[in-house]
């Protein structure tokens, strides 16, 4: 079981995490618990830059085990997007909540992040 969670980052139930940016945008990716679940991870499908995303699937991971959907914690428009991850996607096995980051958003609403898990509720989760 992963136990890196890192304290300064928002969780979700289906092991994504957020990290609020000091120029307002959210970082997300998934965590070393995900990673570590999907095995080598061999290709990332990231929504484009200005795709409204919310609740509903926004790209998949696929790994020598399985394809697994990317979901977005935070209803907003996408930013940025990891581009190391087209030629490096195990960049996600290797550090999840550092060069392995997917996508970043424009939050709809900036209270969103409060919703999330903090790390103690996720680590809980993990170990349930």
């Amino acid at each position: 079981m992963g136990n890196n969670v890192p304290q300064d980052l928002r969780y979700t139930k289906s092991h994504e995490w957020v990290k609020l940016e000091s120029d307002g945008n959210c970082s997300i990716g998934i965590t070393d618990h995900a990673q570590e679940m999907l095995g080598d991870i061999v290709f990332v499908d990231l929504p484009a830059v200005d795709t409204k995303v919310g609740e509903k699937e926004c790209g998949s991971i696929e790994s020598v085990k399985a394809a697994s959907d990317i979901y977005s914690p935070i209803a907003g428009t996408i930013v940025e997007i990891n581009t190391k991850l087209e030629s490096s996607p195990n960049l996600v096995n290797s550090d999840p909540y550092g060069d392995g980051w997917l996508f970043k958003v424009k939050p709809d609403k900036a209270d969103d992040i409060n919703k999330l898990m903090s790390a103690s509720e996720y680590k809980n989760l993990e170990e349930e």
